[in-house]
């Protein structure tokens, strides 16, 4: 069964007037879902307490920007951290530049929009690649 990549902040994680806090739709709909979930960020000590990535429900991996998610040796190092291989795992994240990294390390992902949030085609997606 592959391993469902969340990408963190501005995706599972977005930003209120009070803060940062988990994306309750998203986390529904990926409570549908049987699979193992990994969220993946770039944040240090302080951006992880910023982003109260400490309450997510799901395992959090950072490699604490060293190096960043746009450089595709963040993936590799991920892969092998948790002994996945690419053909393992489907990935969503918002940033265009870290997508495409993933993408360029093997891994089969989803180009999040951050501001329309169309959760219906995040799932499509999911299904068709899980």
């Amino acid at each position: 069964m592959k391993t469902i990549l969340v990408d963190a902040v501005y995706a599972f994680v977005i930003e209120t007037e009070g803060g940062f806090k988990v994306f309750d739709d998203m986390r529904k709909m990926l409570d549908g879902f049987p699979n193992r979930k990994i969220v993946l960020t770039g944040a240090d000590d302080e951006q992880f307490k910023t982003f109260g990535l400490e309450k997510v429900p799901y395992k959090v991996f950072s490699l604490k920007h060293d190096p960043e998610k746009t450089n595709p040796e963040y993936y590799k190092k991920m892969l092998e951290y948790f002994n996945l291989e690419k053909e393992d795992v489907v990935y969503f994240e918002h940033n265009f530049e870290a997508a495409e990294s993933a993408r360029s390390a093997g891994i089969r992902t989803y180009l999040w929009d951050d501001k329309k949030r169309p959760l219906e085609e995040l799932k499509t997606f999911l299904k068709e690649n899980i």
